[in-house]
């Protein structure tokens, strides 16, 4: 068997499982095609790290309708949505929940946990930069462990479970800005940009006008979670497990197989975590696209929300303004050409 071969086999019902899958991303990005003007690399790579059972943060200035486009896709996916706006005085009950002391009818009292906002299908953190460490921890520790425990008692969260954080890249007056390992957790940083002129013009027709269209149901959580079982089946080829190690080791500035180039702009490279949401993010991609394989346009794709938080700049990078998304599209580049 040559290297591009796989030994996974997709079934009959997976196969048409993912045309299904396919249309019915197709219909969603129709319905927020409603409301939301352009943005479409932002909708497939939020889409992607749904499927992928990952976390995005999406970092963006404000005014890009991050809010409303993570509002939203929730109401197109019959899911329970809840929205924390983070701030400095935000504790870690506020996000968790806490107990209270309840009168159970017959005169006496007990406790009763009153559950926070993270027990919901899709949690838009708004800010996460704004709370103290403590605050962000717990959210953090609900994100990967996918329950909360309070007072000696562990309580699962409902699923799916989705969180998209936000920051704003460009006020960091009084924010507690998230460690590395902690940024790790996400599977995906998004990157929210300003609209065309064209898109810019849309916007201020649709707007600012009559009341926003609703949107019909496309999706339950039922079957969101079968379509996230469904990814995991995607086969990989070879090649492309060895296209992702090689990709993600070339960050590192002390691997042998990395570029010389990179030691004076990488501190730190990408660990191996990366490798998985490189593999996963890319099985996701390809089911959306109506692919029943792993394609390598597929793990280029997702390699930049993947990797640029994840690779450290040096103070060079930093002084002759090079940035994460030049050293991952070069880095892409570089290999591809190879293979």
């Amino acid at each position: 068997m040559s290297d591009t071969q796989t030994n996974e086999q997709l079934q009959a019902d997976d196969v048409a499982a993912i045309d299904e899958l396919r249309a019915s991303y197709d219909q969603l990005r129709s319905e927020l095609g409603k409301i939301i003007v352009g943005q479409e690399a932002v909708i497939e790579q939020i889409a992607i790290c749904l499927f992928a059972r990952g976390h995005s943060l999406i970092m963006g200035v404000p005014g890009l309708a991050k809010t409303l486009l993570v509002s939203r896709l929730a109401e197109t996916m019959s899911l329970q949505f809840s929205r924390i706006q983070f701030t400095p005085d935000l504790m870690p009950m506020d996000i968790i929940g806490t107990e209270i002391l309840q009168d159970d009818g017959s005169g006496r009292r007990q406790f009763e946990f009153a559950k926070g906002p993270v027990f919901s299908n899709i949690v838009l953190a708004d800010e996460i930069n704004r709370a103290p460490s403590k605050t962000q921890a717990a959210m953090l520790e609900a994100m990967q462990e996918h329950r909360v425990t309070v007072a000696g008692h562990t309580f699962e969260l409902d699923q799916p479970f989705f969180v998209l954080a936000t920051q704003n890249p460009i006020e960091q007056e009084g924010t507690y800005p998230l460690p590395e390992a902690q940024l790790d957790r996400f599977m995906f940083m998004i990157g929210v940009d300003y609209p065309s002129r064209d898109e810019e013009v849309m916007i201020a027709r649709t707007t600012t006008g009559a009341a926003l269209p609703a949107l019909e149901h496309i999706l339950d959580g039922e079957r969101v979670i079968r379509y996230q079982d469904l990814v995991r089946r995607v086969p990989v080829p070879d090649h492309i497990y060895h296209f992702a190690v090689d990709l993600v080791r070339r960050t590192r500035p002390e691997a042998e197989d990395s570029p010389d180039w990179i030691t004076p702009y990488v501190g730190w490279g990408a660990g191996p975590r990366a490798v998985q949401y490189l593999i996963l993010g890319a099985r996701a991609r390809a089911a959306l696209q109506g692919s029943y394989m792993v394609r390598q346009e597929d793990i280029v794709a997702v390699a930049e929300p993947v990797l640029r938080h994840r690779v450290i700049k040096t103070f060079t990078a930093e002084s002759e303004g090079i940035t994460c998304r030049s050293i991952i599209a070069r880095l892409v580049e570089e290999l591809s050409k190879e293979g």
